[in-house]
């Protein structure tokens, strides 16, 4: 990737989140999971770029979970050829889900549960001991919110999460990154999205999310930075999965 002042911003924000949160050491084996947006892509491209950096002293494969069962247009070459250029191995795999009689397993949950399926178990039948997700400052910022307003407790996906009941570490690279700069990046490298046609695509309650948040900047364009901070200092940032 060449200079750009985003692209500087960018790669100093994630070397800043690997180092902070040790979230990567050498001789890891990190599967990242490619879902084929923005801001997957850019995981692929920035984590390969650092493994180059760090003289490729950390595994790395990037996993796409087609669902078989949900309509949407993907390019899989243009995923394997952008790994290929990332200098990261691309896997594809196929999955599905039969719908259920419990209307709080949404077809939503269904896709997601399904997905994240098929992740982890073929990270633990290839012996990956992390995997890397592409959720950035702003996702991780919407789901305190959410969390606070509809269920009243103070959490969010954690930058680093330890899972007890597998031998693996889920982390979110991205973590200080801020939405818009993942879309400039997006724009200068040509990003290909994936073309989804999800019949069960809603409008989700994320958007008004969205305007929560908005307005906190417009009074303090440091709010974002309190509530990280926050998150934080209460150790909702790094957990281990009781």
């Amino acid at each position: 990737m060449k200079k750009h002042p985003t692209l500087t911003r960018i790669r100093k924000r994630l070397r800043e989140a690997v180092r902070q949160y040790a979230l990567i050491a050498p001789d890891d084996k990190v599967l990242i999971g490619l879902s084929g947006g923005k801001d997957s892509l850019a995981l692929v491209a920035l984590l390969g770029e650092l493994r180059r950096h760090y003289n490729r002293n950390f595994h790395l494969e990037a996993v796409h979970v087609k669902m078989s069962n949900i309509k949407y247009e993907a390019d899989f070459d243009f995923l394997k050829n952008f790994c290929d250029q990332a200098e990261v191995p691309f896997k594809l795999l196929e999955a599905s889900f039969k719908p259920d009689t419990d209307t709080k397993r949404t077809p939503c949950f269904l896709c997601s549960w399904t997905r994240r399926k098929a992740l982890f178990e073929y990270a633990q039948q290839e012996h990956f001991n992390k995997i890397a997700l592409g959720h950035h400052q702003d996702d991780i910022l919407k789901t305190a919110m959410m969390n606070l307003t509809y269920s009243g407790s103070f959490s969010t996906m954690p930058v680093l999460l330890r899972l007890d009941k597998m031998p693996i570490t889920i982390i979110r690279p991205l973590c200080l990154q801020h939405e818009q700069d993942l879309r400039e990046l997006a724009a200068l490298q040509h990003f290909r999205p994936l073309q989804k046609e999800c019949p069960y695509d809603r409008e989700s309650t994320r958007n008004s999310i969205d305007e929560v948040l908005s307005a906190m900047e417009r009074l303090n364009p440091e709010s974002r930075y309190s509530l990280w901070h926050a998150l934080e200092k209460e150790g909702k940032l790094v957990e281990s999965n009781r």
